[in-house]
């Protein structure tokens, strides 16, 4: 009986991906350091293998060394997502620790938007009542 034992995968693409998922980076930030549009960055994403000066570039655009990406364990990754998304109660993988009330900052912004709204209110009223006096006086 042959025992065959699973080479770790050596997708760079989907690494690079996941350093950059456990960073919380997004492809947009990763875009900007390198120059390039988002689309570009999900292309090198897809691809099995990434040339070393392409690993370098994102590697240093993300803050971690191309060894770090290249050593990334896929399998040790999902089980610490798993693991500490149970622990934590977060939501989809992403800890959702929220500190105020979002209806709370909600009914705020309602509450400035009509402060501004009748702030202008006033100024246009002035504004009319001002013109209306430069346009008796010329009569």
């Amino acid at each position: 009986m042959e025992h065959r034992t699973k080479t770790p995968s050596k997708h760079l693409g989907r690494k690079i991906m996941q350093m950059r998922e456990l960073l919380g980076i997004r492809q947009e930030a990763v875009a900007e350091k390198l120059g390039v549009s988002q689309q570009a960055v999900s292309k090198i994403e897809q691809n099995e293998n990434v040339d070393d000066a392409m690993l370098e570039r994102v590697a240093k655009a993300m803050g971690v060394s191309a060894e770090a990406i290249k050593d990334l364990n896929e399998k040790a990754t999902v089980y610490n997502i798993v693991h500490n998304s149970s622990i934590s109660g977060s939501v989809s993988g992403q800890n959702y620790n929220c500190n105020f009330n979002p209806f709370d900052k909600w009914a705020e912004a309602i509450e400035e938007n009509k402060k501004l709204y009748e702030a202008l209110l006033e100024s246009e009223r002035k504004r009319i009542a001002l013109l209306e006096k430069l346009l008796e006086e010329r009569k």
